[in-house]
């Protein structure tokens, strides 16, 4: 049986380390981006470019996707050059590697296989950009099994835990999961870099020193040093897209009536960051802005009350 083509929609950060594996790796794949200029960044390495999302599901047999949000996936699919609109998709598959809204994926994916007979898995994925140029990535897969065992070689290429959780929709409630864990380790990762630092001790050695005890974690690991060296350019991902993440967790924990004060917590601080022009900063950089509040503590604490030396003088 012949190898089946691919498409890719969208070529972020995440979607130029995944085509580019996915080329790396011997398939042949179509591609498009909503900013046309990053196509060149798999075009040059062998992938085909296309005007529209119609035009890669026309071109391909598995048509991947991962873009910003919920509202970016309704445009590539259900948009007036989405891939609802390509000539004939019957009997095609959608694999979305986005990060979206679980019950909005269960809804598209209903629409889609009753209008026009395409499967969809919902595959979010974790591990950055390095992890998908190597096929390390963790992938939850939400869909039907036959669809599943129909994207396993291209999944097998992408990821090193492919793991099904359930009916469509399960792989997004994972990934909400994942990132509520995620978020809130991102942040406690820039508060004990920050502490350790200021205390005097030798910070770079934190990972290796607390290896095998219960701290010993992915993050402290891999994110802990990168945030030690200030080590954020070229971004692996954007605070803007932590925080979008991050609120739809709280969002998911309210509808069910779950507490969440610690991912609310890092909500807050996300939000913060973002709102004072890091938008598009490294999601780890995070600690910047505790940098930022910490000296201004130190200023504030080493500025002369003037009320108190007012009130010292009038008496």
């Amino acid at each position: 049986m012949a190898q089946p083509t691919l498409g890719f929609i969208g070529i972020g950060l995440m979607g130029e380390a995944m085509t580019r594996r996915l080329l790396d790796c011997g398939w042949q794949v179509t591609a498009w981006n909503l900013e046309p200029e990053r196509l060149d960044l798999v075009t040059l390495h062998g992938a085909v470019g296309a005007a529209s999302p119609a035009q890669v599901a026309d071109a391909a047999d598995i048509i991947l996707m991962c873009v910003l949000d919920t509202h970016a996936v309704r445009n590539c699919v259900f948009g007036p050059d989405g891939i609802a609109a390509a000539r004939d998709v019957r009997g095609k598959l959608l694999i979305d590697l986005s990060t979206i809204d679980p019950s909005a994926t269960r809804e598209m994916a209903a629409e889609l296989a009753r209008t026009r007979k395409l499967g969809w898995l919902d595959c979010p994925v974790s591990g950055g950009p390095p992890a998908a140029r190597d096929g390390s990535l963790a992938i939850m897969v939400g869909g039907d099994a036959q669809h599943v065992e129909r994207a396993r070689a291209v999944l097998a290429d992408l990821g090193g835990n492919v793991t099904h959780m359930g009916p469509c929709g399960a792989g997004q409630t994972t990934k909400i999961i994942n990132q509520a864990i995620v978020g809130a380790g991102f942040a406690l990762m820039s508060e004990a870099a920050l502490l350790a630092e200021a205390s005097g001790i030798d910070a770079q050695r934190l990972p290796d020193c607390l290896a095998g005890g219960f701290a010993d974690s992915t993050l402290l690991r891999k994110l802990y040093p990168r945030i030690h060296r200030r080590d954020f350019e070229p971004p692996t991902g954007t605070a803007r897209q932590l925080l979008k993440d991050l609120q739809a967790v709280s969002a998911f924990a309210r509808e069910h009536h779950c507490p969440s004060p610690v991912v609310d917590a890092a909500v807050e601080r996300y939000a913060t960051y973002v709102a004072t022009g890091h938008a598009l900063a490294d999601s780890a950089s995070l600690i910047r802005l505790y940098e930022s509040e910490a000296m201004n503590r130190r200023e504030r604490l080493s500025s002369p009350d003037e009320t108190s030396t007012t009130k010292g003088e009038s008496a």
